[in-house]
């Protein structure tokens, strides 16, 4: 008769191998790799959050409104609102689910900083979504801000860089850790028990000790010589597996009870209790469907309230927990939409946009950069961010790039240097954050 303990923990094995849980093991870092791991004090912060409105959003609906030459159909240009220095497109009476802008700018208008006229360069989602995310067009190499920010500060963190889809390169400098669902966090953190449940081990505490030696000692011990590779990296990603289990223990008590509602708030919440177990460094959080080629408003006025809705989350979540002013926070789309209709009543790819951030060294109620009436790009001065028709520059991806890898103090760091941006010092964006 089989044993229901052996039997449950094949189902929790399969279990995992289904819902892809395997990677959130850190396989390839260097060190677990030779079987040279320790255990290290908890990652502190600051922790960094990218939001993806992953399709194209229609910048119009939200931060940079226009009213006019029918770029949109749901406003004119008298109905454009304002808060501080912000202006934005009116939604409350347009959506029935999510946050309106006018909910949005009241909460955060004072923190917020809002960039428009970004030029992507091209309008391909592939090549958009990797230059949003890295900085760099032309490679396939670069590490996406989130990774590099979190092998820069913390790369020893168990599960330092955290994402839930879109673009999300390491450069081989970081692992890649996915946890799709709060249960599978709750499963992996429990995964020495039936089922996760904690209540429910495997084995008794004097054999869990025994266990827990034995992996400790062979991590400690030289590797044998003559070990064959897939011995010695089987080897490894046993004491992978075991210690990050062990890590995300630590988070599992900051997650709610129930389960939060919405695509959002479900990847914020599992970043949160790791951020605040200190096992994480930076989380890359999407949502897609905003590429809206058919029927524009309706699928804008059903995703940007949905997308306000999970920052809200983030945030509001990350105040109970005392760590929002900890965060730093980037809302990003790889894309805009055209300034016309097409004839569909749908918007096509456009290569200029813009991007939020809010949160530590971050001064908010501020707005950087314009686009025209018909929707095109003002170039800026470097120096003083000012609009500059003449001797400005077009902002793009890497100049922003540059901006938040010495926000976040790492852009001497080798590693950056090893991916650098390659911008002169007239280029680079002055103060953008405050």
């Amino acid at each position: 008769m089989a044993n229901p303990k052996t039997t449950s923990r094949r189902e929790f094995l399969k279990f995992c191998s289904q819902v892809g849980l395997g990677v959130a093991m850190p396989f390839g870092s260097p060190s677990l790799l030779h079987g040279k791991t320790k255990k290290h004090d908890p990652y502190e912060g600051p922790f960094y959050v990218v939001f993806n409105a992953s399709g194209g959003w229609d910048t119009t609906y939200l931060m940079d409104p226009k009213g006019v030459n029918e770029i949109n159909r749901l406003y004119k240009e008298g109905d454009i609102l304002t808060h501080g220095k912000h202006k934005f497109a009116p939604t409350a009476a347009n959506i029935e689910n999510g946050v309106s802008n006018e909910t949005f700018f009241k909460a955060y208008g004072d923190e917020l900083l809002v960039f428009n006229g970004l030029d992507y360069s091209i309008n391909n989602h592939s090549p958009c979504k990797r230059y949003m995310a890295t900085g760099k067009l032309d490679s396939l190499a670069y590490p996406t801000f989130a990774a590099l920010v979190a092998a820069c500060r913390g790369p020893e963190t168990p599960l330092a860089f955290l994402t839930f889809g879109n673009y999300s390169a390491t450069g081989n400098l970081v692992p890649m850790a996915r946890i799709p669902y709060l249960s599978s966090l709750k499963l992996i953190a429990n995964a020495d028990s039936i089922k996760g449940i904690s209540r429910l081990p495997y084995h008794d505490d004097f054999a869990k000790d025994l266990i827990e030696k034995a992996l400790d000692d062979r991590s400690k011990a030289p590797l044998v010589k003559g070990t064959l590779p897939r011995a010695e990296r089987a080897q490894s990603m046993l004491y992978a597996a075991q210690s990050n289990s062990k890590a995300l223990k630590h988070a599992t008590p900051f997650i709610k009870d129930k389960d939060p509602k919405g695509r959002l708030p479900r990847q914020a919440e599992i970043a949160l209790a790791c951020f605040k177990a200190g096992v994480c460094v930076s989380a890359n959080i999407s949502i897609g469907q905003f590429d809206s080629h058919a029927n524009n408003d309706q699928d804008q006025m059903n995703l940007i309230p949905e997308f306000l809705a999970g920052i809200d989350y983030l945030v509001k979540r990350s105040d109970e927990l005392k760590i929002r002013d900890k965060l730093v926070i980037v809302i990003q789309s790889e894309m805009g939409r055209t300034p016309h209709y097409n004839k569909g009543d749908g918007k096509d790819h456009w290569s200029i946009g813009s991007i939020m951030f809010m949160g530590q060294g971050i001064s908010g109620n501020r707005v950087i950069g314009a686009t025209d009436e018909k929707q095109f790009l003002t170039p800026i001065n470097p120096k003083s961010l000012a609009i500059d028709r003449k001797n400005g520059i077009r902002t793009r991806p890497e100049h922003i790039h540059q901006a938040l890898r010495e926000l976040a103090g790492i852009e001497t760091h080798p590693f950056s240097k090893k991916y650098p941006l390659k911008l002169t010092d007239g280029e680079k964006l002055q103060a953008l954050f405050g």
